[in-house]
This record gives structure tokens, sequence and C-alpha cells, in this order.
């Protein structure tokens, strides 16, 4: 069984949209292809081709006006059980409480923060306020780390803020997504490798010049704490899971990683 825990989709109606502007912004940083047209179908449709059981959908609210909306569709996307919804809330947000609350009485168990994309770092108080909420509660948060083209000139998860991040808060399942930290993987061996934070494996197979950390972050970090992700639809899953099974990873510490550390998390 594969569960992808990073994956992307938006509704019907905004997906068009959405895809259009991103892919002009994911376009200067390199990223020049897409793998879905943004739809849950066309995400269902790419995954499952390649073997994937099940897909963890990392929405995000971008502002804090937003964030009631995202929440609607993350419960509506429910109704399918391919998908794992995550819920999202905004720094800015007034109903980080109630919006939280909905969440886990609609059974979902986790949220997406984009720090590059709200332009709030991890460490900021506002972020502290959500983690704190979230560590009270026992529900997890999937927290982009590292570069990312939409913010060029300032990451706002380094390997250095996500270990203050996790000092800070000891209780709360944080997973950095691109294996801690996006072109930062330097910083992950010296920063996170050993800690308790998780990693997600999305994007491995589009980061050939740093292939070498990336298979010692595997081979060092807890095995217990690595899943697999794709960061559809920027990503070719089959690629993703290449890149996995090239590493020289024991069949035991693959099926850890591709789904029975994400069933300990979603169940």
């Amino acid at each position: 069984m594969i569960i992808d825990f990073h994956t992307h989709c938006f509704p019907d109606t905004l997906a068009p949209r959405a895809m259009e502007s991103l892919k002009k912004t994911f376009a200067t940083g390199g990223f020049t292809k897409v793998y879905t047209d943004g739809t849950a179908a066309s995400a269902k449709e790419a995954l499952s081709k390649n073997g994937i059981d099940r897909a963890v959908v990392c929405n995000i609210a971008t502002n804090a006006h937003q964030e009631h909306k995202v929440n609607d569709f993350a419960i509506a996307l429910k109704a399918d059980p391919f998908f794992y919804p995550l819920g999202s809330v905004h720094p800015d947000s007034e109903r980080v409480e109630e919006e939280l609350s909905r969440l886990a009485e609609a059974g979902i168990k986790g949220i997406k923060l984009h720090p590059d994309y709200v332009r709030v770092p991890i460490t900021d108080p506002r972020m502290d306020r959500i983690l704190s909420a979230l560590e009270a509660r026992g529900m997890f948060c999937v927290m982009h780390a590292g570069y990312d083209p939409i913010s060029p000139d300032r990451i706002h998860a380094t390997p250095e803020m996500l270990r203050e991040t996790i000092d800070r808060h000891p209780n709360l399942t944080l997973i950095a997504a691109h294996m801690g930290g996006f072109a930062q993987a330097r910083g992950v061996l010296e920063h996170l490798v050993g800690t308790n934070i998780y990693f997600d494996t999305s994007l491995c197979s589009l980061r050939p010049d740093e292939r070498e950390e990336l298979i010692e972050i595997l081979n060092r970090h807890g095995e217990d704490r690595l899943l697999f992700g794709t960061d559809t639809p920027w990503s070719d899953s089959k690629a993703e899971i290449e890149f996995l099974e090239g590493v020289g990873l024991s069949r035991e510490r693959l099926e850890r990683i591709y789904c029975k550390n994400a069933q300990r998390l979603i169940g």
C-alpha cells in the first residue's frame, strides 16, 4: 500500500484559474511541468495509475477571509475515501480555534501551513499561536519547508527555524515537507536529522544536485518519522516512487515510509 502524504487539488470551479496562476509562479523556479489539471478527479486518476492507494490533500488558506471556504472544501473531500484532506488556518485569522474545532469534529486530524504563501516566518508569534493550539488538541501540521518560488528572496521556514519550533513545541506532531527543506539538505542534516520532526519525501526526484544528501537523510533519520509524498501536481508520482526504490532502503523501511507511518497519523 502507498499513501501519498503531500498532494494538492482545488474545487472544480477554481482549479483552472488557480493552476494558471501557480504554473506561472512555479515556472520561475524551474518547475515547468504539471501532472494534473488541478481537480480532485485528475489527481485521483494520476496517482492511482502509479499505484498510490490514498492521498493526503494539503489545502492552504492564503488569507484569513478564505480559510472557512478552504475548510469547507477539505470537509467535502472526505466523501471520497481515496482522499484524506487537511484543513488550514491563517496566521491573521480571529477564528483559529473555531476552525480547528470544526475540522476535528469532521474527523480531520491535521492542517497544512505554508509560511511563504502567507509571508509569515514560522517563528512569528502568530504562527506560534496556531502551533500551540494544535499541540494542545493533538492535531498535526504539515509545514512547507525550504525554498519556494513564490518567495524567491526569503525562506520563511529554514532548518534552523524548524529546530527552534520543535524545541519550543516538544509535543507537536510537525511534518516538514520536502525532506525538511527544499534546497536545504545540508541544513537539515545539521539541525533536524535525529529529532522528533517528520519529513515527507515530496519532490526528491527533482533535486539531483542534492541526491547524496537526501539519501543520507533517509538513512540517518528515524524510520518512524519518514512519510512518502509527491507534491502532485508539481511532481511525477512515478518518478518519486522510482527515487525511493533506487536508494537501497530495506523493504521494511520502505513499507514504513510508504504507508505504516502515515497510517499511524491518519488511521
